[in-house]
């Protein structure tokens, strides 16, 4: 029994050939999110404040699809989403169809720790955001020139995906866009447990390049993209749609309580038998300090640590 945690910075069919200017930033972001996250736990932080910290450092690098770095919408708009849970008393909050709040995740614990509910989109979550004094920007803030460009990128394909073609461009090799508008660099995400076994799991995602407006994704669906209770904390990435219906992180829970499985295999079974192959990654942290970071697809930014002196950081598979 010690402290363990991990973090994600998306999944999908990531080239081995993208080049070190792409990698490292991002490898450097995990490294210092890793390195805070550790912090927490090793100050007695809960595990539910280690993982919006974590996933609210992790908003604000702009190399990663959620806060500051989501890709945009069909209309070139971002719609951000996130959703945080508490694995003891399973409360949990979750927020969709933002487009000024800074920070997705702590406006989704906000929503867990200030009303009834568990989950606010679009114009009301925007009001409830205002209402409890969150930062905000103005939308314009989220729309990057790299983003700009992966939605170009996307309607390019969505345009020649019309004849089966697979459209070949000069950036397509680099991360931005596959033939079906999918942003092969998502999702964020970090879940965590301290010594006494208390879990969390925290993620927050733009979603999908050239989504359609009003498109909610894995990310902010309990059970599906994000779930903690008392046995592990998980938070998943990849694609959405496959994700949800495959129940990831519920399912993994679900194997642990009703077959008895470990959280290593209870994940890997998960993600190789129950989501397509190329659709899903996933980090997890059980009551006892276990870590399992499996995924389905080329590669998935990852990173964890445990207090055995365990730690690891990494993008393809080994």
């Amino acid at each position: 029994m010690g402290w363990a945690i991990a973090l994600h910075g998306g999944a999908g069919d990531i080239p081995l050939s993208l080049p070190p200017e792409r990698t490292q930033p991002r490898e450097a972001a995990l490294r210092h999110c890793l390195q805070i996250g550790v912090a927490a736990l090793q100050a007695i932080r809960s595990p539910l404040d280690v993982v919006e910290l974590v996933v609210r450092e992790l908003e604000n690098h702009p190399n990663f699809n959620a806060g500051r770095g989501s890709v945009l919408t069909t209309n070139g708009t971002v719609e951000m989403e996130a959703c945080i849970m508490d694995g003891n008393t399973k409360k949990c909050g979750a927020v969709s169809g933002l487009t000024t709040v800074v920070n997705p995740i702590s406006l989704a614990r906000l929503v867990m720790e200030k009303t009834p509910h568990i989950y606010l989109a679009f114009d009301g979550a925007e009001a409830f955001a205002r209402e409890q004094g969150v930062e905000t920007v103005d939308a314009s803030h989220f729309v990057t020139p790299e983003n700009i460009e992966r939605l170009r990128q996307a309607k390019e394909a969505n345009r020649v995906q019309i004849d089966y073609t697979q459209p070949v461009t000069k950036d397509m090799k680099e991360e931005t866009a596959t033939a079906d508008g999918d942003s092969q660099i998502g999702t964020v995400g970090c879940v965590a447990v301290d010594g006494h076994g208390n879990l969390a799991a925290a993620t927050s995602t733009g979603g999908l390049v050239n989504k359609m407006v009003g498109r909610i994704g894995d990310t902010p669906i309990i059970g599906a993209g994000n779930y903690a209770n008392s046995l592990c904390a998980v938070s998943a990435t990849g694609r959405g749609e496959a994700i949800i219906r495959g129940t990831v992180a519920r399912d993994v829970a679900a194997l642990m309580e009703y077959k008895g499985l470990s959280l290593k295999e209870a994940a890997a079974y998960v993600v190789g038998e129950c989501t397509p192959k190329g659709t899903a990654g996933l980090v997890a942290v059980s009551a006892t300090g276990e870590v399992t970071m499996p995924f389905n697809t080329t590669a998935m930014f990852r990173a964890c640590a445990s207090e055995d002196g365990f730690s690891e950081i990494g993008i393809w598979a080994h």
